[in-house]
């Protein structure tokens, strides 16, 4: 397993004693795309014929994130196996379940992953000393929560890697905030693709049966979705998916177009 410890945040060339950065995602140099037109075109394929066409278009220029959630094994199994050696980048919170840890280890090994390990340059201990738990300080403090913690090193990932197109696993089923989701979009200057964005619950299910792919530990305790430990509940009977997350707040911050202007705290990170 490759972690990815070239943490080379500017934290120097800012003010001392100050920890900022405008989050800004990486430029594609592919030609403008007309988002309309490309996706007519793939909107009535299959998930395969999307990765298809992308590996067609972008090869080397692909990358994917997995959060090893519930569903995450699909998408893995899927993309690696249209390009073997794709890099498949594993955002580590440093809150994650122990058993999301030992998910991602056992998918690593049965499906050959390139796994691309990145975390934030900030410790969990430290950040929590001096900032506090965020995740029970509001929206706002939230919001930093996600930047620092999943934000920052998911755009140093996209530089790194050369992205020119991220495959994700956003399915349009699983939130109120994911309903009207293109398969192909562009987030800033980013172009994301989202292969299974318009399969339902029962097609995961049916393509972890047919292809004999292990599911999350978590599941079976009764968890519907898992994200970091302080910030995932099992919902009681008749509630929705979004009541699993903190105020009925499903993202994490990954894929909200409005963090693209966003910025990070000015604080005293003394480093």
């Amino acid at each position: 397993m490759k972690i990815e410890r070239r943490i080379k945040l500017p934290l120097h060339s800012f003010p001392k004693g100050k920890f900022y950065r405008t989050i800004q995602h990486m430029s594609s140099s592919e030609p403008e795309l007309d988002l309309a037109a490309v996706n007519a075109e793939l909107e009535d394929l299959t998930a395969q014929d999307r990765i298809a066409w992308a590996v067609n278009r972008f090869k080397e220029g692909l990358v994917m994130s997995s959060s090893f959630g519930l569903q995450s094994a699909v998408l893995l199994h899927l993309a690696n196996k249209a390009l073997p050696g794709i890099p498949v980048v594993f955002i580590d919170t440093g809150y994650l379940f122990k058993e999301t840890y030992n998910y991602a280890e056992r998918l690593e090994n049965l499906l050959g992953l390139n796994l691309k390990i990145y975390t934030s340059p900030i410790t969990p201990a430290r950040h929590e000393a001096l900032r506090g738990q965020l995740w029970k300080q509001g929206h706002k403090s939230l919001e930093e929560y996600g930047l620092v913690r999943k934000v920052e090193p998911m755009d140093r990932a996209i530089k790194e890697l050369g992205a020119k197109l991220w495959l994700t696993g956003l399915r349009r089923q699983q939130s109120s905030t994911r309903n009207e989701l293109s398969v192909f979009e562009r987030q800033k200057n980013m172009l994301k693709l989202h292969p299974i964005v318009d399969w339902k619950d029962q097609d995961v299910d049916m393509h972890l049966i047919a292809n004999d792919l292990p599911r999350h530990p978590l599941e079976k305790k009764g968890y519907v979705t898992v994200g970091d430990t302080h910030s995932t509940y099992i919902p009681n009977p008749g509630e929705s998916r979004e009541s699993a997350r903190p105020k009925n707040s499903y993202e994490c911050g990954l894929h909200v177009t409005d963090r693209d202007n966003a910025q990070l705290p000015s604080e005293d990170f003394d480093i």
